[in-house]
């Protein structure tokens, strides 16, 4: 089965050694994910709603790019720095992913890179025909 990686150019994806996602087969993993552009920089400071949609595109992007779409996410893991954030990060992920309906957990950890509040990844199977 072949293997495909993909990245997004962000400076961390060499410095570390990982990729945005790889495509084996029918599925597709997309790697913990903070709204940050391609320089690093955190793109909504301090609001844990925008962040998350910011990750999300992100994470529309790289399926996208691997040949899958939106709702082909079996799965996500959100990762928020204060139960606080939940609601909003939650109402985030709903309002891209409610239709879908994947797996979804959420837990709340110390901290994030790049001092972001929220961090999400998402595996995604490639369904023929749809």
């Amino acid at each position: 089965m072949a293997r495909q990686n993909i990245s997004s150019g962000t400076p961390w994806e060499d410095q570390v050694g990982y990729s945005r996602a790889v495509r084996v087969g029918d599925r597709i993993f997309v790697t913990g994910t903070i709204g940050a552009d391609a320089q690093g920089v955190l793109l909504s400071p301090g609001d844990p709603y925008a962040q998350a949609i910011d990750a999300l595109d992100k994470i529309e992007q790289a399926i996208t790019d691997a040949g899958g779409c939106l709702d082909d996410i079996v799965r996500t893991r959100i990762y928020i720095t204060d139960m606080e954030h939940a609601d909003q990060v939650g109402r985030a992920h709903g309002e891209r992913l409610g239709d879908i309906r994947p797996c979804c957990t959420m837990v709340v950890v110390k901290c994030l890179f790049a001092e972001a509040l929220v961090e999400i990844e998402a595996d995604a199977v490639l369904v023929p025909g749809t």
